[in-house]
């Protein structure tokens, strides 16, 4: 078995900085054309043209700054907006008529993407802080002030604060949504981890309990041993294991959540191989336990094949311990065309209502794990049908993932 690492990464503020970046490219073109339209209406063109030239140039050199939160410093903010101010109050120097271009200053709105930066890398109060220096810049520029300044200063400063407050929630989306992908990676983790316990360990003191007992003695007393271990590792089992999965946060591209899975070797890195489920369900077959297969392979992927012969496997031991080891068991094995149909079936006395939910409630996870566990992991499903009196059936469906074109594949009689 081979370890590997899962890597989820979430991000709403990224496609937001790439908005950015596009803005600021679209405003600088804007405010050139503008000034080159407008060349007539300045008294010193030489001013409005060189201060577009170095704006441009900015522009064009800052953009690997804009692209994301990290490479956006605080220097890299401060310059940025300070450009954008410059531009603001050098607009009557150049002695440009407001009224032919709707009041528009140097920069004109590529003013707001300084602003923007600053909501998104530092949420509403930062906003709030750029925009009040950009609306007073405009109100020095203005000399007497209209009204549609106040409104023009106004939309700026709300607008802003609304993007800085909507990224705050976005990032607090985040958050909780990477962690509620970590509590799912290690609840994941915990429950294949308690199937192998299940599977192994708890079986075996099972059994040294019931032996011991029967044995009386010295040997009693190793069984109640026993017993206790059982009852404290499933214990133990059903209040959690330490995840293996944990949430950091990369400034610049938003939650982070790694998860180490185990992987199976014999996947190959393409994960392409295919195994014959025949071959792993095959072993259980004799004196009392039937087995009936199709006559072609059952191809499924190696790690599913093994999860659902786990899961029949586990099945069959539920048989032996409740079924008694006298008990008849038939496996029978379907496949069709979207679906591998695995069924086990018992003579055995059935299960009394309520029993399943009262043993999952004193720890006893062997259906809830070892089987509807495993099947739930391959996106599959697991049903129990009991009557007292007249044995258990145990359905295991898995999903098909591929089939090679040519599979055409005989099915075994249901016998349900």
């Amino acid at each position: 078995m081979a370890k590997r690492e899962r890597v989820v990464r979430m991000s709403v503020e990224q496609p937001l900085w790439r908005a950015l970046t596009a803005y600021r490219i679209l405003t600088m073109l804007y405010a050139s054309l503008l000034a080159v339209f407008g060349r007539g209406e300045y008294e010193r063109p030489w001013v409005a043209f060189g201060y577009l030239v170095v704006m441009a140039a900015w522009t064009l050199a800052t953009l690997p700054k804009v692209a994301g939160a990290v490479s956006c410093t605080k220097r890299f903010l401060g310059a940025d907006l300070a450009l954008a101010l410059v531009g603001i109050l050098l607009t009557p120097l150049a002695d440009f008529d407001a009224q032919h271009m709707d009041g528009s200053t140097l920069p004109s709105i590529w003013t707001a993407g300084s602003v923007l930066a600053f909501a998104i890398k530092g949420g509403w109060r930062w906003a709030a802080f750029a925009s009040t220096f950009v609306a007073a810049a405009n109100i020095v520029e203005r000399g007497e002030p209209s009204r549609d300044t106040f409104h023009n200063v106004l939309l700026v400063w709300v607008a802003a604060i609304a993007i800085g407050y909507v990224v705050e929630v976005a990032r607090a989306s985040e958050r909780t949504l990477a962690r509620a992908l970590e509590i799912e990676a290690a609840t994941r983790e915990r429950e294949r981890l308690a199937r192998g316990i299940h599977d192994s360990v708890l079986q075996v003191l099972a059994m040294v309990q019931r032996r011991g007992t029967a044995l009386g003695g010295e040997a009693a007393e190793l069984g109640r041993m026993a017993g206790e271990q059982e009852v404290a590792l499933r214990t133990l089992v059903s209040s959690g294991l330490v995840p293996t999965t944990r949430v950091s946060e990369d400034a610049a591209e938003g939650a982070v959540v790694r998860t180490v899975e185990v992987d199976d070797e014999e996947d190959g890195p393409a994960g392409g191989a295919v195994c014959d489920l025949r071959s792993l369900l095959a072993p259980h077959a004799g004196s009392r336990v039937s087995f009936a297969e199709p006559g072609a392979p059952v191809l499924l992927a190696p790690a599913a094949a093994k999860e659902l012969a786990a899961a029949v496997s586990a099945a069959l031991d539920n048989v032996r311990v409740h079924a008694g080891q006298d008990a008849q068991a038939w496996i029978l094995v379907e496949d069709w065309p979207d679906e591998v149909i695995v069924t086990v079936r018992d003579d055995g006395p059935g299960i009394a209502e309520g029993r399943l939910a009262q043993a999952e409630g004193e720890g006893r996870m062997g259906v809830a794990l070892s089987i509807r566990g495993r099947l739930r992991e391959l996106g599959g499903t697991a049903e129990l049908i009991s009557v007292p009196g007249q044995g258990t059936e145990v359905e295991l469906k898995v999903p098909r993932v591929s089939r090679t074109p040519d599979d055409s594949r005989g099915k075994a009689g249901s016998g349900r």
